[in-house]
Protein backbone atom coordinates (compact mmCIF):
# COMPACT_ATOMS: atom_id res chain seq x y z
CA UNK A 1 0.00 0.00 0.00
CA UNK A 2 1.93 3.28 -0.78
CA UNK A 3 1.97 5.92 1.57
CA UNK A 4 3.98 9.41 1.81
CA UNK A 5 6.13 10.71 4.62
CA UNK A 6 5.75 14.50 5.08
CA UNK A 7 9.54 15.41 6.56
CA UNK A 8 9.02 18.74 8.16
CA UNK A 9 12.77 20.82 8.55
CA UNK A 10 13.11 23.79 10.47
CA UNK A 11 13.03 27.01 8.42
CA UNK A 12 14.87 29.98 9.64
CA UNK A 13 12.25 32.17 10.71
CA UNK A 14 11.09 30.61 13.55
CA UNK A 15 8.32 28.22 14.12
CA UNK A 16 7.76 27.86 10.57
CA UNK A 17 8.67 24.93 8.32
CA UNK A 18 9.40 23.56 5.19
CA UNK A 19 7.65 20.26 4.51
CA UNK A 20 9.41 17.70 1.88
CA UNK A 21 7.27 14.40 0.80
CA UNK A 22 8.73 10.84 0.31
CA UNK A 23 5.75 8.35 -1.16
CA UNK A 24 6.82 4.73 -0.70
CA UNK A 25 4.99 1.20 -0.69
CA UNK A 26 7.70 -0.57 1.83
CA UNK A 27 8.16 0.14 5.31
CA UNK A 28 11.10 2.95 5.81
CA UNK A 29 13.19 3.46 8.66
CA UNK A 30 14.47 7.14 10.05
CA UNK A 31 17.56 5.91 8.75
CA UNK A 32 16.08 5.48 5.07
CA UNK A 33 14.44 8.78 5.24
CA UNK A 34 17.49 10.61 6.56
CA UNK A 35 19.42 8.87 3.99
CA UNK A 36 16.71 10.29 1.50
CA UNK A 37 17.20 13.84 2.58
CA UNK A 38 20.83 13.99 2.61
CA UNK A 39 20.62 13.22 -0.95
CA UNK A 40 18.02 16.16 -1.25
CA UNK A 41 19.10 19.09 1.05
CA UNK A 42 22.83 17.79 2.71
CA UNK A 43 21.12 17.50 5.69
CA UNK A 44 23.97 17.10 8.61
CA UNK A 45 23.65 13.34 9.30
CA UNK A 46 25.99 13.10 12.49
CA UNK A 47 23.48 15.67 14.27
CA UNK A 48 20.21 13.43 14.17
CA UNK A 49 20.13 11.30 17.30
CA UNK A 50 15.86 10.34 16.90
CA UNK A 51 13.21 11.77 14.93
CA UNK A 52 9.59 12.65 15.54
CA UNK A 53 6.75 10.59 14.41
CA UNK A 54 3.56 12.01 14.14
CA UNK A 55 4.74 14.20 17.33
CA UNK A 56 5.81 11.21 18.86
CA UNK A 57 9.81 10.97 20.05
CA UNK A 58 10.87 7.59 18.12
CA UNK A 59 14.64 6.31 17.72
CA UNK A 60 15.93 6.44 14.34
CA UNK A 61 15.08 2.36 13.42
CA UNK A 62 11.23 3.31 13.88
CA UNK A 63 9.34 1.55 11.20
CA UNK A 64 6.84 3.46 8.78
CA UNK A 65 4.41 1.71 7.02
CA UNK A 66 1.69 4.21 6.61
CA UNK A 67 1.16 8.04 5.93
CA UNK A 68 3.27 9.43 8.70
CA UNK A 69 4.68 13.74 9.62
CA UNK A 70 8.01 13.31 10.75
CA UNK A 71 10.67 15.75 11.97
CA UNK A 72 14.42 14.84 12.61
CA UNK A 73 15.80 15.40 16.36
CA UNK A 74 19.23 17.40 16.42
CA UNK A 75 21.65 16.35 19.04
CA UNK A 76 21.70 20.73 19.91
CA UNK A 77 18.08 20.75 20.51
CA UNK A 78 15.98 20.47 24.32
CA UNK A 79 15.15 17.02 23.04
CA UNK A 80 18.17 15.83 21.36
CA UNK A 81 20.32 16.84 24.44
CA UNK A 82 18.64 15.16 26.77
CA UNK A 83 18.84 12.18 24.44
CA UNK A 84 22.11 12.37 24.14
CA UNK A 85 22.92 12.66 28.14
CA UNK A 86 20.58 9.57 28.45
CA UNK A 87 22.81 8.28 25.50
CA UNK A 88 26.08 8.75 27.07
CA UNK A 89 24.95 7.55 30.95
CA UNK A 90 24.04 4.16 29.31
CA UNK A 91 27.44 3.97 27.62
CA UNK A 92 29.12 4.59 30.97
CA UNK A 93 27.41 1.80 32.81
CA UNK A 94 28.35 -0.55 30.07
CA UNK A 95 31.85 0.14 30.03
CA UNK A 96 32.07 0.14 33.92
CA UNK A 97 30.31 -3.09 33.59
CA UNK A 98 32.77 -4.60 31.13
CA UNK A 99 36.87 -3.02 32.40
CA UNK A 100 36.11 -3.51 35.95
CA UNK A 101 32.77 -5.44 36.41
CA UNK A 102 31.30 -3.14 38.87
CA UNK A 103 27.99 -1.46 38.71
CA UNK A 104 27.64 2.46 38.74
CA UNK A 105 24.97 4.50 40.50
CA UNK A 106 23.41 7.59 39.33
CA UNK A 107 22.74 10.04 42.46
CA UNK A 108 22.22 13.32 41.08
CA UNK A 109 23.06 15.78 38.74
CA UNK A 110 25.89 18.57 39.33
CA UNK A 111 27.29 21.50 37.64
CA UNK A 112 26.39 20.79 34.07
CA UNK A 113 27.20 17.00 34.74
CA UNK A 114 25.81 14.06 36.40
CA UNK A 115 27.53 12.68 39.42
CA UNK A 116 28.04 8.35 39.49
CA UNK A 117 29.48 6.35 42.18
CA UNK A 118 30.19 2.38 42.73
CA UNK A 119 27.49 0.58 44.47
CA UNK A 120 30.19 -0.64 47.35
CA UNK A 121 33.60 1.27 46.37
CA UNK A 122 35.50 4.70 45.82
CA UNK A 123 36.29 5.62 42.20
CA UNK A 124 39.56 6.10 41.76
CA UNK A 125 41.52 7.82 38.96
CA UNK A 126 42.93 4.75 37.45
CA UNK A 127 39.24 3.78 37.63
CA UNK A 128 38.34 6.82 35.60
CA UNK A 129 41.55 6.02 32.65
CA UNK A 130 39.77 2.94 32.02
CA UNK A 131 36.32 3.85 31.96
CA UNK A 132 36.54 6.74 29.57
CA UNK A 133 39.80 4.73 27.59
CA UNK A 134 36.69 1.51 27.07
CA UNK A 135 34.41 4.51 26.40
CA UNK A 136 35.78 6.02 23.36
CA UNK A 137 36.75 3.08 22.38
CA UNK A 138 33.14 2.57 21.82
CA UNK A 139 32.50 5.40 20.31
CA UNK A 140 35.35 4.94 17.87
CA UNK A 141 33.85 1.48 17.09
CA UNK A 142 30.55 3.32 16.61
CA UNK A 143 28.80 0.34 18.38
CA UNK A 144 24.61 -0.13 17.37
CA UNK A 145 22.32 0.91 20.04
CA UNK A 146 20.30 -1.45 19.24
CA UNK A 147 16.11 -1.48 20.56
CA UNK A 148 14.20 -4.46 21.63
CA UNK A 149 10.94 -5.61 23.00
CA UNK A 150 10.69 -8.31 25.81
CA UNK A 151 8.09 -10.10 27.89
CA UNK A 152 8.06 -8.67 31.49
CA UNK A 153 9.16 -11.99 32.84
CA UNK A 154 12.02 -12.03 30.19
CA UNK A 155 13.57 -7.84 31.40
CA UNK A 156 13.16 -8.94 35.00
CA UNK A 157 15.34 -12.15 34.57
CA UNK A 158 17.39 -10.12 32.28
CA UNK A 159 17.89 -7.14 34.95
CA UNK A 160 17.85 -9.23 37.74
CA UNK A 161 20.83 -10.94 36.05
CA UNK A 162 22.66 -7.80 35.33
CA UNK A 163 21.92 -6.72 39.07
CA UNK A 164 19.94 -4.40 38.65
CA UNK A 165 16.89 -5.61 40.75
CA UNK A 166 15.82 -2.04 41.83
CA UNK A 167 14.36 -1.87 37.45
CA UNK A 168 13.31 -5.31 37.28
CA UNK A 169 11.16 -4.67 40.58
CA UNK A 170 9.72 -1.67 39.16
CA UNK A 171 7.97 -3.29 36.04
CA UNK A 172 5.72 -5.54 37.93
CA UNK A 173 5.12 -2.23 40.31
CA UNK A 174 4.40 -0.42 37.03
CA UNK A 175 2.62 -3.66 35.12
CA UNK A 176 5.04 -2.85 32.80
CA UNK A 177 4.23 -5.48 29.79
CA UNK A 178 5.81 -5.70 27.25
CA UNK A 179 9.42 -3.54 28.38
CA UNK A 180 11.08 -1.46 25.23
CA UNK A 181 14.91 -1.79 26.43
CA UNK A 182 17.92 -0.75 24.80
CA UNK A 183 21.24 -3.16 23.92
CA UNK A 184 24.75 -2.52 23.41
CA UNK A 185 26.79 -5.41 23.74
CA UNK A 186 25.80 -7.79 26.18
CA UNK A 187 24.35 -5.05 28.23
CA UNK A 188 20.80 -3.89 28.08
CA UNK A 189 19.25 -0.88 29.75
CA UNK A 190 16.19 0.83 30.44
CA UNK A 191 15.47 4.02 30.28
CA UNK A 192 11.85 5.13 31.24
CA UNK A 193 10.27 5.01 27.77
CA UNK A 194 13.13 7.43 26.55
CA UNK A 195 14.09 7.18 23.16
CA UNK A 196 18.24 6.42 23.05
CA UNK A 197 20.75 7.39 20.13
CA UNK A 198 20.88 4.80 17.29
CA UNK A 199 24.61 4.14 17.83
CA UNK A 200 27.73 5.74 19.96
CA UNK A 201 29.45 7.25 17.34
CA UNK A 202 27.35 9.69 18.07
CA UNK A 203 28.33 10.65 21.51
CA UNK A 204 31.72 12.29 20.97
CA UNK A 205 31.49 15.05 23.13
CA UNK A 206 31.99 14.39 26.60
CA UNK A 207 34.35 14.35 30.26
CA UNK A 208 34.85 12.15 32.90
CA UNK A 209 36.36 13.52 36.13
CA UNK A 210 36.92 12.52 39.32
CA UNK A 211 34.80 14.10 42.43
CA UNK A 212 34.62 13.49 45.62
CA UNK A 213 34.19 9.56 46.38
CA UNK A 214 32.96 9.31 42.46
CA UNK A 215 33.18 10.73 39.18
CA UNK A 216 31.37 13.35 37.00
CA UNK A 217 30.22 12.48 33.63
CA UNK A 218 29.92 15.72 31.86
CA UNK A 219 28.28 16.66 28.57
CA UNK A 220 28.08 19.60 25.76
CA UNK A 221 25.11 22.15 27.16
CA UNK A 222 23.81 22.42 23.33
CA UNK A 223 23.31 26.07 24.34
CA UNK A 224 26.86 28.31 23.93
CA UNK A 225 27.96 29.72 20.28
CA UNK A 226 30.04 26.24 20.23
CA UNK A 227 27.16 23.56 21.26
CA UNK A 228 29.52 20.71 20.80
CA UNK A 229 32.20 22.07 23.42
CA UNK A 230 31.95 21.33 27.20
CA UNK A 231 31.79 24.42 29.44
CA UNK A 232 34.42 24.89 32.15
CA UNK A 233 34.01 22.88 34.98
CA UNK A 234 32.37 24.90 37.99
CA UNK A 235 30.97 23.86 41.11
CA UNK A 236 29.80 25.66 44.26
CA UNK A 237 31.00 24.11 47.25
CA UNK A 238 27.75 24.72 48.95
CA UNK A 239 25.21 22.91 46.51
CA UNK A 240 27.83 19.84 46.29
CA UNK A 241 27.34 20.07 50.21
CA UNK A 242 23.48 20.32 49.79
CA UNK A 243 24.11 17.13 47.33
CA UNK A 244 25.64 14.86 49.40
CA UNK A 245 23.51 16.22 53.17
CA UNK A 246 20.66 14.68 51.21
CA UNK A 247 22.16 12.34 49.37
CA UNK A 248 23.41 10.62 53.08
CA UNK A 249 19.85 11.18 54.55
CA UNK A 250 18.42 9.62 51.69
CA UNK A 251 20.69 6.93 52.44
CA UNK A 252 19.96 6.39 56.09
CA UNK A 253 15.98 6.34 55.60
CA UNK A 254 17.12 3.50 52.88
CA UNK A 255 15.05 5.81 50.11
CA UNK A 256 17.55 5.63 47.22
CA UNK A 257 15.28 4.41 44.92
CA UNK A 258 11.73 4.60 43.90
CA UNK A 259 11.25 0.95 44.62
CA UNK A 260 11.74 1.64 48.78
CA UNK A 261 9.11 4.52 48.34
CA UNK A 262 6.81 1.55 46.88
CA UNK A 263 7.71 -0.67 49.98
CA UNK A 264 6.66 2.48 52.82
CA UNK A 265 3.47 2.37 50.65
CA UNK A 266 3.12 -1.02 51.03
CA UNK A 267 4.13 -1.36 55.18
CA UNK A 268 1.59 1.66 55.83
CA UNK A 269 4.67 3.51 56.63
CA UNK A 270 4.70 6.69 54.73
CA UNK A 271 3.01 8.75 57.39
CA UNK A 272 6.32 8.10 59.02
CA UNK A 273 8.26 9.12 56.05
CA UNK A 274 5.77 12.62 55.81
CA UNK A 275 6.48 13.09 59.42
CA UNK A 276 10.40 12.95 58.99
CA UNK A 277 10.65 14.86 55.84
CA UNK A 278 8.81 17.76 57.36
CA UNK A 279 10.53 17.83 60.73
CA UNK A 280 13.85 18.04 58.49
CA UNK A 281 12.43 20.58 56.77
CA UNK A 282 11.64 22.23 60.02
CA UNK A 283 14.69 21.90 61.07
CA UNK A 284 16.51 23.53 58.61
CA UNK A 285 14.70 26.38 58.69
CA UNK A 286 14.74 26.69 62.62
CA UNK A 287 18.78 26.94 61.61
CA UNK A 288 18.42 29.48 59.21
CA UNK A 289 16.40 32.09 61.34
CA UNK A 290 18.85 31.36 64.28
CA UNK A 291 21.77 32.23 61.77
CA UNK A 292 19.67 35.52 60.88
CA UNK A 293 18.73 36.36 64.52
CA UNK A 294 22.49 35.92 65.60
CA UNK A 295 23.34 38.90 62.83
CA UNK A 296 22.55 42.74 62.92
CA UNK A 297 19.92 41.86 59.74
CA UNK A 298 17.14 43.99 58.39
CA UNK A 299 16.61 42.35 55.33
CA UNK A 300 16.04 39.11 54.02
CA UNK A 301 16.51 38.47 50.49
CA UNK A 302 14.52 34.98 49.10
CA UNK A 303 15.31 33.94 45.77
CA UNK A 304 14.66 31.23 43.92
CA UNK A 305 13.03 29.84 40.15
CA UNK A 306 9.15 29.21 39.77
CA UNK A 307 8.33 25.70 41.41
CA UNK A 308 10.19 26.46 44.26
CA UNK A 309 8.21 27.09 47.48
CA UNK A 310 9.48 30.57 48.09
CA UNK A 311 6.24 31.61 49.36
CA UNK A 312 5.91 29.20 51.74
CA UNK A 313 9.13 29.23 52.91
CA UNK A 314 8.74 32.84 53.50
CA UNK A 315 5.67 32.21 55.46
CA UNK A 316 7.57 29.49 57.02
CA UNK A 317 10.95 31.70 58.06
CA UNK A 318 8.25 34.57 59.26
CA UNK A 319 6.88 31.79 62.39
CA UNK A 320 10.59 30.62 63.17
CA UNK A 321 12.02 33.95 63.42
CA UNK A 322 9.75 35.30 66.02
CA UNK A 323 10.57 32.55 67.40
CA UNK A 324 13.62 33.80 67.85
CA UNK A 325 12.38 37.24 69.14
CA UNK A 326 12.60 38.75 66.23
CA UNK A 327 8.67 40.80 64.04
CA UNK A 328 8.95 40.00 60.19
CA UNK A 329 7.51 42.07 57.64
CA UNK A 330 6.81 40.79 54.16
CA UNK A 331 7.18 42.78 51.01
CA UNK A 332 6.77 40.72 48.03
CA UNK A 333 9.30 41.35 45.02
CA UNK A 334 6.00 40.78 42.81
CA UNK A 335 4.31 43.71 43.77
CA UNK A 336 6.93 45.68 42.13
CA UNK A 337 6.23 45.05 38.42
CA UNK A 338 6.08 47.97 36.10
CA UNK A 339 2.52 48.77 34.76
CA UNK A 340 1.91 45.73 31.92
CA UNK A 341 2.18 48.69 28.89
CA UNK A 342 6.05 49.72 29.98
CA UNK A 343 6.93 45.75 30.86
CA UNK A 344 10.16 44.84 28.61
CA UNK A 345 9.53 42.31 25.76
CA UNK A 346 10.98 39.27 24.27
CA UNK A 347 12.40 38.26 20.61
CA UNK A 348 8.60 37.36 20.04
CA UNK A 349 6.98 40.57 21.15
CA UNK A 350 5.55 38.84 24.18
CA UNK A 351 5.42 40.19 28.04
CA UNK A 352 9.05 39.41 29.32
CA UNK A 353 8.52 39.49 33.35
CA UNK A 354 12.17 36.39 34.00
CA UNK A 355 14.00 39.98 33.46
CA UNK A 356 14.73 42.10 36.47
CA UNK A 357 13.81 44.87 34.08
CA UNK A 358 10.13 43.97 34.49
CA UNK A 359 10.37 45.83 37.85
CA UNK A 360 9.83 48.97 39.12
CA UNK A 361 13.59 49.24 40.05
CA UNK A 362 13.63 53.14 41.03
CA UNK A 363 10.41 52.61 43.07
CA UNK A 364 11.79 49.32 44.87
CA UNK A 365 14.91 51.59 45.25
CA UNK A 366 13.24 54.68 47.28
CA UNK A 367 10.75 52.56 48.94
CA UNK A 368 13.48 50.34 50.65
CA UNK A 369 16.22 53.25 51.62
CA UNK A 370 12.66 54.99 53.11
CA UNK A 371 11.90 52.15 54.91
CA UNK A 372 15.51 51.39 56.09
CA UNK A 373 15.58 54.75 57.26
CA UNK A 374 12.58 54.60 59.72
CA UNK A 375 9.93 56.05 57.37
CA UNK A 376 6.54 54.83 56.87
CA UNK A 377 6.10 53.77 53.95
CA UNK A 378 2.87 52.70 51.78
CA UNK A 379 4.05 49.65 49.25
CA UNK A 380 2.23 48.56 45.97
CA UNK A 381 0.71 45.75 45.54
CA UNK A 382 0.58 44.17 41.71
CA UNK A 383 -3.28 43.54 40.59
CA UNK A 384 -2.68 40.75 37.91
CA UNK A 385 -5.90 41.16 35.96
CA UNK A 386 -5.56 44.97 35.12
CA UNK A 387 -1.23 45.12 35.21
CA UNK A 388 -1.64 47.64 37.20
CA UNK A 389 -0.09 48.82 40.44
CA UNK A 390 -2.56 49.69 43.49
CA UNK A 391 -1.78 51.11 47.37
CA UNK A 392 -0.79 48.36 49.54
CA UNK A 393 0.18 47.77 52.95
CA UNK A 394 1.97 50.00 55.28
CA UNK A 395 5.80 49.06 56.76
CA UNK A 396 7.38 50.88 59.15
CA UNK A 397 10.27 48.68 60.94
CA UNK A 398 11.01 48.89 64.40
CA UNK A 399 14.22 47.87 66.08
CA UNK A 400 13.50 44.08 66.02
CA UNK A 401 11.77 44.11 62.97
CA UNK A 402 12.70 42.08 59.70
CA UNK A 403 11.98 42.48 56.42
CA UNK A 404 11.15 39.88 54.02
CA UNK A 405 11.59 40.31 50.53
CA UNK A 406 10.47 37.46 48.38
CA UNK A 407 11.10 36.81 44.27
CA UNK A 408 12.99 35.46 41.59
CA UNK A 409 15.16 38.35 41.78
CA UNK A 410 16.16 38.30 45.47
CA UNK A 411 19.57 37.60 44.74
CA UNK A 412 19.98 39.66 42.49
CA UNK A 413 22.89 42.30 42.67
CA UNK A 414 20.52 45.20 41.22
CA UNK A 415 18.24 44.40 43.97
CA UNK A 416 20.90 43.53 47.01
CA UNK A 417 23.12 47.10 45.65
CA UNK A 418 19.81 48.95 47.71
CA UNK A 419 20.48 47.28 50.83
CA UNK A 420 24.07 47.71 53.27
CA UNK A 421 26.11 44.46 53.00
CA UNK A 422 25.56 43.82 56.74
CA UNK A 423 21.89 44.47 57.09
CA UNK A 424 21.36 41.84 54.18
CA UNK A 425 20.92 37.77 54.42
CA UNK A 426 20.13 35.96 51.42
CA UNK A 427 18.25 32.66 50.93
CA UNK A 428 17.44 30.21 47.99
CA UNK A 429 15.31 28.12 47.63
CA UNK A 430 14.74 25.43 45.38
CA UNK A 431 13.97 21.68 45.10
CA UNK A 432 17.63 20.50 44.36
CA UNK A 433 17.33 17.10 44.93
CA UNK A 434 15.44 14.04 44.49
CA UNK A 435 14.79 10.45 44.67
CA UNK A 436 16.54 8.41 41.99
CA UNK A 437 13.84 6.33 39.94
CA UNK A 438 16.44 3.53 39.92
CA UNK A 439 20.46 3.14 39.81
CA UNK A 440 20.49 4.85 36.25
CA UNK A 441 17.06 6.98 35.99
CA UNK A 442 17.37 9.83 38.05
CA UNK A 443 14.05 12.21 38.72
CA UNK A 444 14.94 16.03 37.61
CA UNK A 445 14.64 18.70 39.86
CA UNK A 446 13.70 20.91 36.97
CA UNK A 447 10.82 18.31 36.10
CA UNK A 448 10.19 18.32 40.32
CA UNK A 449 9.28 21.94 40.05
CA UNK A 450 7.55 21.85 36.29
CA UNK A 451 5.00 19.30 37.91
CA UNK A 452 4.15 21.03 41.17
CA UNK A 453 3.87 24.44 38.33
CA UNK A 454 1.59 22.69 36.15
CA UNK A 455 -0.80 21.63 39.40
CA UNK A 456 -0.70 25.19 40.67
CA UNK A 457 -1.56 26.76 37.29
CA UNK A 458 -4.30 25.00 36.68
CA UNK A 459 -5.54 25.00 40.64
CA UNK A 460 -5.30 28.82 41.37
CA UNK A 461 -5.22 30.30 37.58
CA UNK A 462 -7.27 28.33 34.78
CA UNK A 463 -4.35 27.51 33.05
CA UNK A 464 -4.29 23.94 31.15
CA UNK A 465 -0.84 21.84 31.28
CA UNK A 466 -0.60 22.49 27.75
CA UNK A 467 -0.20 26.00 28.21
CA UNK A 468 1.83 25.51 31.16
CA UNK A 469 4.30 23.01 29.47
CA UNK A 470 4.56 25.69 26.47
CA UNK A 471 5.62 28.29 27.71
CA UNK A 472 7.91 26.84 30.68
CA UNK A 473 10.64 26.93 28.12
CA UNK A 474 10.90 30.72 28.20
CA UNK A 475 10.63 30.17 32.51
CA UNK A 476 13.37 27.74 32.36
CA UNK A 477 15.93 30.02 30.01
CA UNK A 478 14.78 33.19 32.23
CA UNK A 479 16.26 31.11 35.49
CA UNK A 480 19.09 30.50 33.88
CA UNK A 481 20.18 33.59 33.12
CA UNK A 482 18.77 35.40 35.33
CA UNK A 483 18.07 33.17 38.78
CA UNK A 484 20.81 30.64 38.82
CA UNK A 485 24.03 32.80 37.81
CA UNK A 486 23.46 34.84 41.39
CA UNK A 487 23.15 32.04 43.65
CA UNK A 488 26.43 31.88 44.90
CA UNK A 489 25.30 36.15 46.78
CA UNK A 490 23.31 33.44 49.28
CA UNK A 491 23.83 33.42 53.52
CA UNK A 492 21.94 29.82 53.00
CA UNK A 493 20.71 27.02 50.76
CA UNK A 494 17.24 25.60 51.45
CA UNK A 495 16.27 22.79 49.72
CA UNK A 496 12.82 21.99 48.97
CA UNK A 497 12.20 19.19 47.93
CA UNK A 498 10.36 16.03 49.56
CA UNK A 499 11.57 12.36 49.21
CA UNK A 500 7.77 11.56 49.01
CA UNK A 501 6.19 14.77 46.97
CA UNK A 502 5.98 13.01 43.78
CA UNK A 503 3.68 10.44 45.12
CA UNK A 504 1.41 13.23 46.33
CA UNK A 505 1.55 15.22 42.97
CA UNK A 506 1.15 12.16 40.89
CA UNK A 507 -2.62 11.87 41.41
CA UNK A 508 -2.83 15.90 40.40
CA UNK A 509 -0.78 15.86 37.31
CA UNK A 510 -1.46 12.75 35.73
CA UNK A 511 -4.82 13.17 34.40
CA UNK A 512 -3.66 17.01 33.31
CA UNK A 513 -0.91 15.66 31.29
CA UNK A 514 -3.10 13.40 29.90
CA UNK A 515 -5.64 16.38 28.58
CA UNK A 516 -2.36 17.84 26.14
CA UNK A 517 -3.25 17.38 22.68
CA UNK A 518 -1.57 14.42 20.44
CA UNK A 519 -0.62 17.49 18.04
CA UNK A 520 0.70 20.16 19.87
CA UNK A 521 4.07 20.73 19.67
CA UNK A 522 4.67 19.59 24.03
CA UNK A 523 3.23 16.70 23.26
CA UNK A 524 6.02 14.69 23.63
CA UNK A 525 6.59 16.49 27.25
CA UNK A 526 3.62 15.02 28.41
CA UNK A 527 4.38 12.00 27.36
CA UNK A 528 7.88 12.17 29.04
CA UNK A 529 6.74 12.75 32.20
CA UNK A 530 3.60 10.53 31.99
CA UNK A 531 6.44 7.67 31.64
CA UNK A 532 8.71 8.91 34.71
CA UNK A 533 4.95 9.18 36.81
CA UNK A 534 4.19 5.39 35.87
CA UNK A 535 7.06 3.91 38.15
CA UNK A 536 5.81 6.39 41.22
CA UNK A 537 3.35 5.10 44.01
CA UNK A 538 0.23 7.25 44.32
CA UNK A 539 0.43 8.44 47.65
CA UNK A 540 -2.92 10.08 49.64
CA UNK A 541 -2.40 13.83 50.55
CA UNK A 542 -4.29 12.96 53.76
CA UNK A 543 -1.27 13.29 56.18
CA UNK A 544 0.45 16.31 54.71
CA UNK A 545 0.65 19.33 57.09
CA UNK A 546 -0.75 22.08 56.14
CA UNK A 547 2.09 24.23 56.28
CA UNK A 548 3.90 21.77 54.06
CA UNK A 549 5.82 23.48 50.92
CA UNK A 550 3.85 21.12 49.01
CA UNK A 551 0.56 22.58 49.87
CA UNK A 552 1.38 25.30 48.22
CA UNK A 553 0.81 23.74 44.70
CA UNK A 554 -1.68 21.26 45.30
CA UNK A 555 -4.29 23.33 47.89
CA UNK A 556 -4.92 23.12 51.63
CA UNK A 557 -2.27 25.71 53.18
CA UNK A 558 -3.28 27.41 56.49
CA UNK A 559 -0.21 29.79 55.41
CA UNK A 560 -0.68 33.30 52.94
CA UNK A 561 0.15 31.55 49.73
Amino acid sequence: MAFTVCVLTAALKRDQYIASYIAGESPVTGHDVMSEMIMRHGMPQRKVIAWFVNNYTRPLDWLIDEDATVEFIMTNSPVGMRIYKRSLNFLLVCACAKVLGKKACLRHSLADGHYWEFENDSVTQSDIDKIKSEMNDMIRRDSVISREILTIDKARRVFQRQDESEIAELFVRANLDPVEVYRLGDHYGYYCGGTLAPSTGLLRTFDLVQYDQGMLLRFPTGESNSPDEIPELKIEPSMGKVFFDYANWLQILDLNYLNKLHHRVTEGKVQELVLIAEAFHSQRLGNIAEDIASRPVKVVTIAGPSGSGKTTFSERLKVQLMVCGKTPVTLPLDNYFKEREDSPRDANGEYDYERIEALDLDLLSDNLSRILNGEEVVTPVYNFITGKKEPGKKIKLKPSDVLIMEGIHGLNDKILAMIPENARYGVFVSPLTGICIDPHNRTSTGDNRLLRRIIRDYRTRGKSAQTTLEVYPKVIMGAKKYIFPYRNRADALFNSALPYELGVLKPYVEPLLHTVDENSSVFSEALRLLNILRFVPAINNDGIPNNSVIREFIGGSCLDV
